[in-house]
C-alpha cells in the first residue's frame, strides 16, 4: 500500500473540514473574469461573532484555496461590522469546497451561514424613490384628513 499520484476519485463525501486533491490547473487570468464568475468565486458568509475580523475570517477560509480578497462591511454609525462577510477565492472549485465544509461551522460559538454570494444589486427601483405625495391616494387622503376635498373636474381640466 502506498499514496498513489493523481487525483483522489470520486466517491462518498469526505469528513467536514477534508477535501479531495485536485490535480493542478493553470491560473486564468482574474481579470478576464466576468461579473457572473467572479460571484461563482465569492462566498457569503453569515453569522459571524463580534470578535471576528479579516484576519480570522482569512484565517477560517484559507485552507481551501488562494484567496483574492476578504471584505467585512462596517456599519457607520457604530463601527461595529454587521455579523457578514464576503471571501473571494481565486478559484470556483475552492469556493465550493468552502460551502461544502464551512455551511453550520461553528466559529467563536456562532453557526456561520455559508453559501455563493449573490450579486449586488445597486441598482435602486424607481418604485423605492417615489415620494409617498407622489401617489395620488395618499395626497387624496390627506386632504381629506384635513378636511378638504379635491375637485376632480378641476384636474381633469
Amino acid at each position: 500500500s502506498g499514496s498513489r499520484a493523481g487525483p483522489a476519485p470520486a466517491g462518498p463525501p469526505l469528513p467536514r473540514g477534508w477535501r479531495r486533491e485536485r490535480p493542478h490547473r493553470a491560473r486564468i487570468d482574474p481579470g478576464a473574469m466576468s461579473e457572473s464568475q467572479i460571484t461563482k468565486r465569492t462566498v457569503y458568509v453569515g453569522g459571524l461573532a463580534e470578535q471576528v475580523d479579516k484576519k480570522v475570517l482569512e484565517a477560517a477560509f484559507l485552507p481551501f484555496g488562494d484567496l483574492r480578497s476578504v471584505e467585512i462591511p462596517v456599519d457607520m454609525k457604530s463601527g461595529a461590522h454587521r455579523g457578514f462577510g464576503f471571501v473571494e477565492f481565486m478559484e470556483v472549485e475552492d469556493a465550493e469546497d468552502a460551502i461544502d465544509n464551512m455551511h453550520h461551522a461553528e466559529l467563536y460559538g456562532r453557526t456561520l451561514r455559508v453559501n455563493l454570494a449573490r450579486a449586488a444589486n445597486n441598482k435602486p427601483s424607481t418604485e423605492s424613490n417615489r415620494p409617498i405625495w407622489a401617489d395620488d391616494f395618499f395626497y387624496r387622503k390627506k386632504l381629506q384628513d384635513e378636511g378638504l376635498g379635491v375637485d376632480d373636474e378641476a384636474l381633469d381640466a
